[in-house]
This record gives C-alpha cells, structure tokens and sequence, in this order.
C-alpha cells in the first residue's frame, strides 16, 4: 500500500445514496454525497463519481478541487477533455453498459424486422395483418464500430443466425477472420440488410451517417444506431425513412431529448428509444462492482482501469 493510502482515508464522492448503498464502501474510505451541484464538500477527493447521464459541463464544477480520478457512469466521453480540470485522470465505465446495450440493440432489431411497433398499433383497431416479415436470420448484418459494445451485439447476433461483417477503425485480423477498415465502409454498405452504428462519437464520426453514408445502404435496409445522436445527421435521416426507402432503429438522437413534434416520431419505420441502452438493471451492480474495484486499486496504490483522458489507458 502506498504511503499516502496508509496515511489517511481515501476520499471518495458518490452523486447518490443508491449507488453508495450498492458500492458498500469497504473501511478506509470517507465518503461524500453530491451530485456536482452546489459547493464541493470538500477540496481533495481521490475518486469523484458523476451523475450518470450528466453533461460533460458539469464538470466545470471540479474546478479549484483537487481531484485524482473522475470515474464516469458512462462509456463515451466525448466533450469531456474540453472541462476536465488539468492533473485530473478520467475513466469511463468499459465494461458496464455493453451487455444491456447489446440487447436492445438486438431487441429492436427483432422488433423492426418482424413489425412488432405495426402489430402493437393494430390492437388498438382489433387489425389482423398477416403479412409475412423480414427475419433476422440469413440477414447480413454490418457491424460499424467493433468496441466492446460492437463485440457484444456480434455475439448475440450469431445464434440468431446472421452473416455479420466487422468494420472498425483500421483493418485488421483476429481469431474470428477479417475486421474490415474504415476505408472499406462504402463497399461494404450496399452489401447488407442492416447497418447497426457504435461507434464513439468524435470529429471523425460526427455525422458519420449522412447522406451519402444512408444512399450507400440498399433499399429497405435498417439502420441501428446505438452510439451518439449527432453521429448521424438527422435531416438526412429523415430524408430516406420518410419516403420509406429506408427503415431505422434509434435508441440516440440529435437533438437529445427528440421534441415531441419533430417529425421523426411519426415515421412508420422508425422505431425510437431514448437513449435507454444502458439503463437496465444490470447497470447499478456492474457500475457498483467498477467503482469497488477502482478503491480497492486505489487503496493499494495501484492504477485504476479504464483511463481514457489525462493519463496512461490501463486495461
């Protein structure tokens, strides 16, 4: 154990009495309440756990407190760098979210294929449409993004029996054949049925999936996206859905939350969920579990995983 452990007790922030009861703090930790809002209870914290789903500007409140680790409940950090106090480590939460992600990304590619958003509507009128659907298996699937959450999704399309394709950042192979580069994107469009987008959203993928992007993909394809609202632009979205060329599952938007006239909602081929991936009952003891294990690394003076900004990114 480090020194300065040994010295004194960890000091450690948690922005609500729920998650504190989850995380049991183990003896040896100080534990403060807040929610970034109002004056920092103290000035020194070893570990500061925002609200989840909170804007990255929040932060701003850190500023002028000694903070040795930020540890978000989320995975993508995009604006983050920008209000990050300097000397301050920040993690994400890697390991937390992708498994709920997966299945609702899964779950509404299930829905649309086999028109469970119609079926729903037509209880309402006693309809009985029997008209045959698409199905999930023998699509071709093209992952766009394989991080955690892209692996997950893969993982639980494949007993569905689909053909999925990879496409990452940089090509490359791993024991399961080719993951194919970025540069490959535009060949591979046209060559699937659905397109399911999880990429982290930052300069090179922000409206990743514009109009161009969306005229790539065949008629009657689907898009899912369950990465970040502004990694597609929206006007063009809503180009091709609303002449029914395409169909499209979105659990993001730009803008978040959608206005409730915006006219996406009343595209029939257009299933939107707000941005609920993560949130399931799988998230409290899976972000309980990391915040432990970061105390504990912190105790023993060890680096903490999942550092994504202002320090070495230990796995």
């Amino acid at each position: 154990m480090s020194g300065l452990a040994a010295e004194r007790k960890l000091r450690v922030s948690l922005p609500s009495e729920e998650l504190a009861d989850a995380v049991k703090v183990p003896a040896g930790v100080e534990l403060f309440l807040w929610d970034l809002s109002g004056e920092a209870p103290a000035q020194h914290f070893d570990l500061v756990v925002p609200p989840y789903m909170g804007r990255p500007d929040a932060l701003a409140a850190l500023a002028g407190v000694d903070v040795g680790l930020v540890q978000s409940q989320s995975i993508g950090y995009d604006g983050v760098a920008k209000v990050l106090p300097a000397g301050c480590r920040f993690a994400n939460a890697s390991g937390v979210h992708e498994t709920s992600t997966a299945e609702l990304a899964v779950g509404m590619m299930i829905a649309s294929q086999r028109g469970i958003a119609d079926f729903v509507r037509n209880a309402a009128t006693g309809t009985w449409d029997t008209r045959p659907r698409p199905s999930l298996a023998d699509r071709r699937v093209l992952l766009v993004g394989y991080g955690g959450v892209g692996k997950a999704i893969e993982a639980r399309l494949l007993p569905f029996e689909t053909e999925v394709t990879r496409l990452a950042s940089r090509a490359r192979d791993d024991e399961n054949g080719k993951i194919y580069g970025i540069d490959s994107l535009y060949e591979q469009l046209p060559l699937h049925d659905i397109v399911v987008v999880s990429v982290p959203l930052g300069e090179q993928t922000r409206r990743l999936v514009d109009g161009e992007f969306l005229a790539a993909m065949p008629d009657g394809a689907l898009l899912v996206n369950v990465a970040r609202g502004p990694v597609a632009d929206t006007d063009a979205l809503l180009r091709e859905t609303s002449t029914g060329r395409l169909r499209a599952a979105l659990d993001v938007t730009d803008p978040e939350p959608l206005p409730q006239d915006h006219p996406l909602w009343t595209v029939p081929d257009v299933l939107i969920t707000p941005h609920v991936g993560g949130a399931s009952t799988a998230m409290l003891p899976r972000m309980a579990r990391l915040i432990r294990k970061q105390i504990g690394l912190l105790q023993a003076g060890e680096e903490p995983v999942n550092v994504v900004l202002g320090g070495r990114a230990w796995r």
